[in-house]
């Protein structure tokens, strides 16, 4: 029987096992448009073909009246945001175009 720990608590200080940490992505955050229409919004990792966005939206609904552009500055009162539980994977050649907004007006 080998017994896993999960924690230890010395003096109250609670240690966990160093691989048990989830790290979050620290990437850009931006709006990327794929082919046929979907329109997501996410911390944007890029390696070779292989494409991710962490802790992603789809972007419903714009809710603008000048464009997608307008959500550089942040969603407004009308943006329909669907969260995507897990990771948004897809291959580069699918990506119409990408905008990178400003992370300060974004909290993913």
């Amino acid at each position: 029987m080998n017994p896993k720990i999960e924690e230890i608590v010395i003096d109250g200080t609670v240690y966990v096992p160093k691989d048990s940490i989830v790290k979050s992505y620290e990437g850009d955050i931006k709006i990327v448009v794929l082919q046929r229409g979907w329109v997501y919004i996410g911390r944007f990792e890029r390696n070779g073909h292989d494409c991710k966005l962490h802790n992603a939206y789809n972007i419903r609904q714009w809710g603008t009246t000048k464009g997608l552009c307008e959500l550089v500055n942040g969603a407004t009162k009308d943006t329909k945001l669907d969260k995507c539980e897990g990771l948004v994977e897809f291959d580069y050649l699918t990506v119409v175009h990408t905008i990178t907004v400003n992370s300060a007006k974004w909290t993913l």
